[in-house]
């Protein structure tokens, strides 16, 4: 790995770069740390920091989250200042980043600053890391950075992108997909398949949690005589989870299981997941 000193860009070009940034205060413009690191081939092929003065207070709070106050920037450059080497490595790439706070950070940024906006491809780690890995308890990056086994200094920037970086080529391994499929606009589900006329499942409705409504599991459970339901509604009589039990945090917040739930406690619908059915396509 190549350090990418004063924005040089090493001759090999990233598969994809990620950016974190610290901001000083409240006003997401007021960036105070910047990191950026680029991937080649599932691994580190550059890295680049800085220390900002972000001409902007410094609160407090945001102090005690990421350690850097004031006297740490006095000196330092101010975003105007390496917008060009920002530019340089992102213009033109898939740029990810752990929410789309950074994004939103940037782009206030260059407003602030009289600087054009930057003109990338974004991606967003933490959506990545939910279909990954949906039986998660949360899908926060340090977290993500336990669960994965990365070396993890939350709140520096650097260590930041680097472990969101990491993220990404994880997940690829994981699932398969590539990064042109993690960057595709998400597929729009098809109908649903219609159950057949008898099984064991024949009468159920079943709304489904974590793949399509026209998914391989899907398909699995209208083979089985069990009809298809788009969401929790008054008629559904059971919830399939796509993951394995005890569901983790992010299954058990999301609406539809919540919806679930209360439908439970009503009215008997029953919460199994798909394995605990005899559904698993792995089974």
């Amino acid at each position: 790995m190549s350090t990418a000193a004063d924005g040089v860009l090493p001759d090999l070009q990233p598969d994809f770069v990620v950016i974190d940034v610290e901001t000083a205060c409240a006003r997401v413009s007021s960036i105070c740390q910047v990191g950026i690191v680029g991937f080649l081939d599932g691994r580190e092929l550059f890295a680049w920091e800085t220390l900002l003065d972000p001409r902007d207070e410094f609160h407090p709070a945001n102090i005690r989250i990421h350690g850097i106050a004031a006297h740490h920037v006095a000196g330092k450059p101010t975003f105007a200042d390496v917008h060009a080497t920002i530019d340089r490595h992102l213009t033109g790439r898939v740029t990810v980043a752990h929410s789309l706070f950074d994004k939103g950070a940037l782009a206030a940024a260059c407003r602030i600053h009289d600087r054009p906006s930057i003109e990338t491809h974004w991606l967003d780690s933490v959506r990545v890391a939910r279909r990954a890995w949906p039986d998660l308890d949360n899908h926060r990056l340090g977290c993500l950075a336990r669960f994965l086994g990365v070396p993890h200094r939350h709140h520096d920037a650097l260590s930041d992108a680097r472990a969101a970086g990491w993220v990404i080529v994880r997940a690829i391994e994981h699932t398969g997909l590539s990064l042109a499929d993690w960057t595709a606009p998400p597929r729009q589900p098809g109908p649903a398949p219609k159950p057949a006329p008898d099984g064991p499942l024949a009468g159920e409705r079943i709304a489904i949690l974590g793949e399509p409504r026209d998914g391989p599991l899907a398909h699995a459970i209208a083979m089985r005589g069990g009809a298809i339901h788009a969401s929790v509604g008054l008629t559904t009589t059971m919830l399939v989870v796509a993951a394995d039990e005890p569901f983790g945090r992010s299954i058990q917040s999301s609406t539809m299981f919540r919806r679930a739930v209360k439908a439970a406690n009503a009215r008997g619908l029953r919460i199994v997941s798909a394995r605990s059915a005899g559904l698993d396509r792995k089974a």
